[in-house]
């Protein structure tokens, strides 16, 4: 096992990375707020082109998800070309003027996001930035992009390479020191982006991320549309929410919501959990074919609401039975969001003490999926959830 946490003197006398207070300052003017939008990734994979990145923003457009807050339209792998005699990097015919394509999603309101890595291949196998970071890093602001995910893959086999073992103490500052680089090209572009960065969980990255630049982190391997994945990623994040804030958010992947794998009731447990996690919210579904359930499970504003409140505290669970569980989130002004989840195949009661959450009896209680009121009896809230489903709460005194 490699160290988890060495000390700043430590890493400072290693000469393998300066954590700089001014990096965690930078990344905190960028994703005050969990970061949304869309990913090409889930749906397209590496059939994506310009037009369907274009179609996409449309679709945000015109089904309200702009308005709701969804407004990074983000290419995931597969754009990039071949590199010239120069180092440039061109992308391939699938995307024949990014610049453009920029242009056209900032003319909607939008803002575009690209992807790339720190080794010398992406995880499709194209090209990553390794020893082109600078070089990548300009180009990037010169299209005019706004978000970057930066993607592990193969910069772990020359992690092996040097050090012997990827898992090493050694091979996990080479790790560090190439998510440094690229933060640090990021920010002598002078552009704003936000840097996402996507090595699932490996290293504690949450102890760390902050401290290379990140806006926000992947907490977990890669999600799926089935829902027994959902839930392993998503209730394996409890104990991480001092980790998250303002500018620095922990990532446990994007949003299947949509995507066919799952029922409506699976699909708002996992916008549930994902808003009371503070999570970046990315869906990754066929934007042109929404049912008007999968609409509504994304644009609902009051769900949403909790996501991006503005203290930027990220939610942890607080009582559970068996498959059974609550879930609370601070919100501004003293209220709090309140999740209920049944993880059991067959429906359940779950009853929400309030005093477990922090309220007196007479706390008002707002359901946030149906826009009702709720009412406690004696301090008391009991509600009868469907298998994979929840209810959440607004709470208030």
């Amino acid at each position: 096992m490699f160290r988890k946490n060495l000390s700043v003197f430590m890493l400072a006398s290693l000469g393998l990375l300066a954590v700089s207070t001014a990096a965690v300052a930078q990344s905190s003017d960028l994703a005050a707020t969990p970061p949304m939008g869309w990913n090409s990734w889930n749906h397209f994979a590496g059939k994506v082109t310009d037009a369907d990145v274009r179609g996409a923003a449309d679709a945000l457009v015109s089904s309200g998800m702009r308005d709701a807050g969804y407004i990074y339209v983000n290419i995931d792998d597969t754009w990039e070309g071949e590199r010239d005699a120069s180092g440039v990097l061109h992308t391939n015919s699938k995307f024949p003027d990014m610049k453009a394509l920029a242009d056209y999603v900032h003319s909607k309101g939008l803002k575009l996001g690209i992807y790339s890595g720190p080794g010398p291949k992406t995880c499709a196998k194209y090209e990553g930035s390794y020893g082109h970071e600078e070089q990548d890093a300009k180009m990037y602001a010169a299209w005019g992009i706004d978000y970057l995910k930066y993607d592990l893959c193969s910069f772990t086999q020359l992690m092996k390479q040097q050090t012997g073992d990827e898992h090493s103490e050694k091979a996990f500052e080479m790790q560090k020191v190439a998510y440094e680089k690229m933060h640090k090209a990021l920010v002598a572009t002078g552009r704003p982006i936000v840097y996402s960065l996507c090595q699932y969980g490996w290293n504690d990255v949450w102890e760390w991320g902050p401290q290379v630049g990140g806006n926000l982190w992947r907490t977990t391997g890669d999600i799926n549309d089935h829902y027994d994945r959902m839930e392993q990623i998503g209730f394996s994040q409890a104990g991480l929410a001092k980790f998250a804030g303002p500018g620095h958010w922990n990532d446990p992947d994007m949003l299947e919501v949509g995507n066919g794998g799952m029922t409506d009731d699976e699909y708002r447990q996992h916008m549930t959990l994902w808003v009371i996690l503070a999570a970046p919210l990315l869906a990754g579904n066929d934007l042109s074919k929404m049912s008007p359930e999968t609409l509504a499970i994304l644009t609902n504003k009051d769900v949403i609401a909790v996501d991006q409140d503005k203290l930027g505290k990220q939610g942890d669970r607080v009582w559970a039975e068996g498959p059974k569980e609550i879930w609370a989130k601070p919100l501004s002004g003293g209220a709090k969001a309140v999740a209920l989840f049944n993880r059991a195949p067959d429906p359940k009661a779950i009853t929400l003490k309030l005093s477990d959450v922090g309220f007196g009896a007479n706390a008002k209680m707002r359901d946030l999926w149906t826009g009702k009121d709720v009412t406690s009896t004696n301090g008391a809230y009991t509600v009868l959830i469907p298998k994979h489903g929840t209810v959440l709460l607004k709470v208030s005194q």
